[in-house]
């Protein structure tokens, strides 16, 4: 069972629910939680485990090979993404802006644009019990957030059964890497807040998974701090309202202080029960 974590706005709660949620759950078996919002992974700061392994990544980039180089122009026509210009006497190579699809090193009747590896970040995966956490991290001035989320999710295909419950904590917003981190999911729960900003983002993110066919429910965080507007919305629509977790001081004391609120906080508790028996339902 894969379930994603997103949220059309940042600072809903997306990091309070994946990480209480895959906590909570892993004490009735096996739980992984993948941080794919690569571009700002902060679950580990709620999750300090012992390490199992570390591992770079890469994506494959081409290099110009002067001497092979004839100079035809055929790799500057293909690239679809402007990340290869012929000038007079040179090809340049913008690494940002290559998706890897391989078409200018393929074409190249000379063979002078090879495919060589450049790293995009890192993979770390530890453990404590049941519950296995796995982090990506883009690296500082990388682009493309996507390629490393493909690749994360490889790793916890080839890592964990399929009996295991496996947890994404995806990027917030509606973009290309929120759609990659989505896209395997067999159920999306979007997290929200019911004000005038929470509402409008969360639709715009209802409506991707309707675009890419994805069943999805909504728990809205901080529920009595705004209005009705957003659960009656959901109604209207026939959209499941998972849970709902109540504007509590103390949630965002013990959230600040690194620690997991539902050890502590009642009604956390029996949101996370009503998450869990919603999704075990499908």
């Amino acid at each position: 069972m894969k379930v994603a974590i997103a949220s059309g706005k940042g600072g809903t709660g997306k990091t309070l629910l994946s990480t209480n949620l895959a906590s909570y759950w892993s004490k009735r078996q096996p739980v992984v939680l993948a941080d794919v919002d690569v571009e700002e992974p902060n679950d580990a700061l709620f999750l300090p485990f012992s390490r199992l392994n570390q591992e770079d990544k890469f994506k494959f980039i081409p290099s110009w090979h002067a001497d092979a180089c004839i100079l035809c122009g055929q790799c500057q026509e293909i690239c679809n993404f402007n990340a290869i210009v012929q000038l007079e006497n040179e090809i340049m190579v913008f690494d940002e802006l290559c998706h890897s699809c391989y078409a200018c090193s393929e074409l190249c009747p000379t063979q002078a644009l090879p495919m060589i590896p450049h790293k995009i970040g890192e993979l770390k995966h530890s453990q404590e019990g049941n519950f296995s956490f796995v982090e990506s991290r883009l690296r500082v001035g990388e682009e493309q957030a996507v390629p490393l989320i493909a690749q994360t999710h490889q790793y916890v295909d080839a890592h964990f059964s399929p009996q295991t419950i496996m947890l994404y904590d995806c990027p917030p917003g509606t973009s290309c890497p929120m759609i990659e981190a989505t896209k395997e999911a067999d159920f999306v729960i979007l997290i929200t807040e019911p004000t005038p900003f929470g509402e409008h983002d969360v639709k715009l993110a209802m409506k991707a998974m309707q675009k890419t066919s994805k069943t999805y429910g909504v728990v809205i965080n901080r529920s009595d701090a705004g209005d009705d507007h957003l659960r009656q919305y959901c109604k209207r629509n026939h959209i499941p309202v998972l849970a709902t977790i109540p504007f509590d001081r103390q949630i965002a004391i013990l959230y600040a202080q690194g620690k997991l609120v539902y050890e502590e906080i009642p009604s956390v508790r029996a949101a996370l029960d009503q998450i869990i028996e919603f999704i075990q339902r499908l």
